[in-house]
């Protein structure tokens, strides 16, 4: 009795451990707070994924740039320090062109060109990931952007020597183009930014003023709708492979599930946060003053103009297919 009370005590011991073995958890940094829309749907496609795969993947999330800030999370992603993360596709424009087009001023007008460009985007942003051994998931745009100030701006002469927080190389290309001073903020400091003098000026989308209570610190919003970038989740490409085949097919029909719900979210974020930034005492001009979005029309073509040039044969290729 006593040796199968053992035999029976190993075979459970050893079901535990294959269980546990099975069990496969993901660090994943994300830049933004809990209530951001983008959070909010990467939040969703965690737990589809940990519901599909009955709990043998489960991706727990770093919000807020509290596991990495979010210039670190595709290099800790890829150095294996994460399995998967989120970040603003433009934000490393300087390491590819790919990373830079869905941020160029004024090549989309709409979440349907928005939608086209991603299409024709998508091939060459995965074989730029896969060469740093990264596979893409899914894409959510942004509110398309626009400018906040603590004054009417008519034109982009008025940003002349104006204090602009850039995000990315494509805001920093604009402030120089229009004669402004670009400093580089990350949105968890932006209040204090403002407050202190360091910003007077920014291009950004209604659901990062609402959130960081921009009224507090500029009294207007001019809706340019200057373009839609993007965020994108990657994945570790070794991490994904390890998993097993129906653990990666769970997974890609999360993300999927992911990028539909988080370009519906995107197009009602963009109302909401209009409406509740007109409610916050918030001067909304829409349309921007039509002075404005000429010169920024102009920095934007010539910004397209360098980005084309920079892309070579490969960018001449995606907006074909784009404008087509």
């Amino acid at each position: 009795m006593k040796h199968l009370f053992t035999l029976a005590l190993s075979g459970a011991f050893a079901g535990f451990m294959g269980a546990a073995a099975a069990q496969t958890t993901w660090d994943m940094p994300t830049p933004y707070p809990d209530s951001n829309f983008h959070t909010v749907n990467t939040a969703q496609f965690a737990q589809d994924v940990k519901d599909a795969t009955d709990g043998a993947l489960e991706i727990q999330l770093h919000t807020a740039g509290s596991l990495f800030k979010h210039p670190e999370i595709k290099r800790s992603v890829r150095q294996g320090n994460a399995q998967i993360g989120e970040a603003l596709i433009s934000l490393h424009a300087n390491e590819s062109p790919i990373y830079g087009l869905d941020s160029v001023p004024f090549l989309v007008a709409s979440y349907d060109d928005a939608k086209r460009l991603y299409d024709a985007q998508r091939p060459a942003l995965e074989a730029q990931l896969e060469k740093e051994g990264l596979m893409l998931l899914y894409s959510v745009p942004w509110p398309p952007q626009g400018v906040y100030a603590k004054q009417l701006i008519s034109s982009v002469d008025d940003l002349v020597g104006k204090k602009f927080r850039t995000y990315n190389p494509g805001t920093a290309r604009i402030a120089e183009l229009a004669g402004a001073v670009p400093v580089q903020i990350e949105v968890p400091d932006l209040p204090t930014a403002f407050a202190t003098g360091r910003v007077e000026v920014t291009i950004t989308s209604g659901s990062t003023g609402v959130e960081a209570r921009f009224w507090d610190f500029v009294t207007h919003y001019h809706d340019t709708q200057a373009w839609i970038p993007r965020n994108m989740v990657f994945v570790n490409k070794a991490a994904f492979d390890a998993l097993s085949p129906e653990v990666q097919a769970a997974v890609k029909e999360a993300a999927s599930a992911a990028e539909t719900r988080g370009w519906d979210a995107s197009r009602a974020e963009t109302e909401r946060r209009i409406g509740q930034l007109k409610e916050s005492s918030m001067t909304v001009v829409s349309p921007a003053p039509e002075a404005l979005l000429e010169g920024l029309r102009k920095i934007g073509a010539q910004i397209a103009a360098e980005w084309s040039a920079a892309a070579g044969e490969e960018g001449a290729a995606i907006l074909s297919a784009y404008n087509q």
